[in-house]
């Protein structure tokens, strides 16, 4: 396949609204194989090591165990790459190291199958999340670890580190897990967590660690200009999506459905403003967000059927509905029938069982 088919640079904003991006058209074996060298790399003498998803709240905690402790390695590892992460800790850390786990909830027995090894193998283990947890998976990782979960309503995981970690963190910590708890439960009071988000999404993990550990929420000039020139793009990505959005009343709520490669919150706030009591997003790559308001708080609930789960107000999925490239061909001509279907049934399921709970 040639490389400018592709290609975000030379592709027109049109096509690559419907369209992963590069990376996704590359074998897992290929992507495996690199992600499993980096963990090596990074675990190689590592005496304290965080698996923390790469996004602003589990990067927030990283920043914070770095000004704590002075040295703390990251491994970065998505909702889905838990059992990977603790395997390769198991497989190439040093015994008595120290061992975080931030922003990250198992979805199955498998995501933590080798959580009992990292544990006798590591000096002491913590996991510290916000989500919704499953009270069997919580058990199993507490015969292993000290597991601290935070109120998902209320805190988020850099909250929950901060109030967990002995250490005296000064104003500027404090506000840092402020604004990121901000985006990241999706109050949207505070202007700086849009900054904190997207800067989290387009700057490498350890550029992101290093500016917020000297700076806090307050990023500097410099940053500003570069989220400023990314953002025009985003806009125009945003407005593709909100332009194909439809609208289906299920019960008592109205759902908002689109789909596009785009920043999800803010196509999420443009639908709640035309109406949406939730909003579902699918992107190209097959996964989806769920979106709720004050009058929805059961996204988790929806994402928990199509394979997913999350927040009550944001959740997110992945429905096991692909089983080749025909299958995404299908989705990204489509513009996500199937998947945006499967999603909507979750909520007619929810709307069914409504009254029999209220029996």
């Amino acid at each position: 396949m040639d490389d400018w088919l592709i290609d975000d640079e030379t592709l027109p904003l049109s096509r690559r609204s419907v369209l992963p991006g590069e990376g996704f058209f590359m074998p897992d074996s290929l992507d495996d194989a690199q992600v499993e060298q980096e963990a090596r790399e990074t675990l190689a003498d590592a005496d304290r090591v965080v698996i923390a998803d790469p996004d602003a709240d589990g990067l927030g905690c990283v920043a914070l165990m770095r000004e704590a402790f002075g040295e703390a390695s990251l491994l970065p590892a998505g909702p889905h790459e838990i059992a990977d992460a603790l395997e390769y800790v198991g497989e190439y850390a040093e015994p008595g190291l120290d061992v975080y786990v931030c922003d990250l909830c198992p979805d199955s027995e498998y995501d933590i199958e080798s959580l009992p090894l990292v544990a006798e193998l590591a000096d002491s283990v913590r996991w510290f999340d916000h989500h919704q947890w499953d009270d069997e998976y919580a058990e199993l990782v507490r015969e292993h670890a000290e597991l601290v979960v935070g109120n998902s309503d209320e805190e988020c995981t850099t909250d929950v580190a901060l109030r967990s970690l002995d250490y005296d963190f000064d104003d500027r910590f404090v506000d840092l897990a402020k604004v990121t708890r901000d985006h990241d439960l999706w109050i949207r009071e505070d202007p700086r967590s849009d900054d904190l988000a997207d800067y989290s999404h387009w700057a490498e993990p350890e550029e992101y660690i290093e500016t917020v550990l000297e700076h806090g929420a307050d990023l500097p000039g410099d940053v500003q200009d570069f989220l400023e020139e990314r953002r025009v793009e985003k806009e125009a990505l945003i407005e593709k999506a909100v332009d194909r959005a439809e609208y289906k009343v299920i019960g008592d709520w109205t759902v908002g459905v689109t789909y596009g490669r785009c920043s999800q919150n803010e196509v999420a706030e443009a639908m709640r403003e035309d109406g949406a009591d939730a909003s579902v997003i699918v992107k190209p790559a097959g996964s989806a967000s769920i979106r709720g308001t004050d009058a929805f708080e059961r996204c988790h609930e929806v994402a928990a059927q199509v394979n997913g789960g999350g927040h009550p107000k944001a959740a997110g999925c992945k429905p096991d509905i692909y089983d080749d490239m025909l299958d995404y061909a299908h989705h990204w001509t489509t513009r996500g029938a199937i998947t945006k279907q499967v999603i909507l049934d979750g909520f007619r399921q929810l709307d069914d069982e409504e009254p029999e709970t209220d029996a």
